[in-house]
């Protein structure tokens, strides 16, 4: 027989209960934050290193600034003289990086939009092995290709020029950047092509009206990351631009850096930090596109 339970001993068994105290259920979010602030803490120290240095006159015991000054930031309005050498003026590398990586992120987001939408729509005759070689392509280091790339840029002519250094950041670059983009057109129905098609569009104008406005969650993330990484590197300009007209602002630094003696910590990381600050900001009014990279996971094959 059922047994039934009379409503006031309902009623004090649940005020008799002990109710959850309100740290317990705070407490993961305490040890999840807490970890958080305890590894990247170190990063933060850095930075804030980094921007004290740029503005102090001397620094004692490494990291407590004794004076301010503006000295460490001349080489915005004069060359600056390291080493007995005078560098090239900050703008001209300034603009130089811009040029690359702006150049660099139009060429391989085109190129590597077309190559994707193939890769994913059509079918040609060693389709699946030109993808599955895609990624071992772009797992070659371009430090075992240095030897090679400075014989071909040497026979066309394109040694110590950021075109020559360009064409071969790009092709170093488009076989990862297909094959994001390809992930992105996979997840594009057919029907919405077929559906174009059928109202009198040609391939080519469904493919710029209805599916690339579809991916610019997937073009604008590989557009940041192109961005980034031609802002940021360094081998290839280092390796085969030897001209103060080329320079750009990694091998800038790189100029601060080269004789260990004679190193300025406080010009260095001012122009570090000038550095930086292109990326910040574009960081900063770019993260959302970032976010929505994952919109765009690789379909299988």
């Amino acid at each position: 027989m059922e047994q039934w339970v009379r409503p006031e001993a309902a009623v004090t068994a649940s005020l008799t209960r002990r109710p959850v105290s309100k740290w317990k259920k705070r407490l993961p979010f305490f040890i999840a934050y807490g970890v958080l602030g305890i590894t990247t803490m170190p990063i933060i120290l850095m930075y804030i290193w980094l921007l004290l240095s740029s503005f102090a006159k001397q620094m004692k015991y490494g990291f407590i600034p004794v004076s301010f000054t503006l000295e460490n930031w001349k080489f915005l309005w004069t060359n600056v003289e390291h080493g007995g050498t005078t560098l090239p003026s900050i703008w001209t590398a300034t603009w130089n990086s811009f040029l690359f990586s702006i150049t660099l992120t139009m060429l391989e987001v085109l190129i590597g939009v077309m190559a994707g939408y193939a890769l994913s729509r059509i079918e040609f005759p060693g389709r699946q092995m030109l993808m599955k070689t895609t990624l071992i392509l772009h797992a070659f280091p371009s430090v075992a290709l240095l030897i090679a790339v400075y014989y071909i840029l040497n026979f066309l002519g394109l040694f110590d020029t950021l075109f020559g250094v360009l064409l071969v950041k790009t092709a170093l670059q488009i076989p990862m950047t297909a094959w994001i983009v390809k992930g992105f057109f996979d997840n594009v129905p057919w029907d919405v092509e077929w559906a174009g098609l059928i109202d009198g569009c040609s391939r080519l104008k469904v493919w710029l009206t209805i599916v690339l406005p579809m991916i610019k969650p997937g073009i604008a993330a590989v557009s940041i990351f192109s961005f980034l990484s031609g802002w940021s590197e360094f081998l290839l300009l280092y390796m085969f631009i030897v001209s103060d007209d080329n320079i750009t602002l990694a091998s800038y630094l790189q100029k601060l850096i080269s004789d260990p003696n004679l190193v300025d910590y406080g010009l260095l990381s001012a122009v570090s930090l000038f550095y930086m600050l292109p990326v910040i900001l574009f960081f900063i009014f770019t993260q959302k596109s970032l976010m929505e990279v994952s919109a765009g996971g690789g379909k299988g094959v």
